[in-house]
């Protein structure tokens, strides 16, 4: 089990790994060795996942989950699979923890009568100063 939240864990299971090769610079050991990592995990088959979370985790993810609802994280910017791996697994955790996290709803206000005064006089000051700077004119 890994420990996400204080109340969500995911099971292991419901991860899956591939390993493919890098990206990106190397030298021969990139053609050889498969040490990037794709981390597939079923936001919308999993049982661990609150309904909430689930749906706030498919909004965050973006383009990153498939048409039938596989999160799929690539993770390249380590040399050896190990850290590959715990690179996409923290990924996943980060995600998931800020997907858990409800957001705060926004209450409507209105600017007070004391700004909307400020406001008037703000734009009467700022004519006024328009004004002063008109072409001047001869009066002989």
């Amino acid at each position: 089990m890994i420990q996400i939240t204080p109340s969500i864990q995911l099971d292991e299971d419901e991860l899956r790994e591939r390993f493919v090769r890098a990206p990106g610079p190397g030298g021969q050991n990139v053609n050889k060795v498969a040490t990037a990592v794709q981390l597939s995990f079923d936001v919308r088959g999993s049982a661990s996942l609150p309904p909430p979370v689930r749906s706030r985790l498919l909004e965050l993810a973006g383009r990153r989950v498939g048409k039938d609802g596989v999160l799929t994280i690539h993770a390249h910017r380590h040399r050896t699979r190990e850290r590959n791996r715990a690179d996409a697994l923290e990924r996943l955790t980060a995600l998931i923890r800020q997907a858990s996290h409800t957001p705060k709803t926004r209450r409507p206000t209105r600017p007070s009568r004391a700004a909307k005064a400020r406001r008037v006089n703000e734009k009467k000051q700022r004519a006024r100063t328009k004004q002063l700077r008109g072409s001047v004119h001869d009066n002989d």
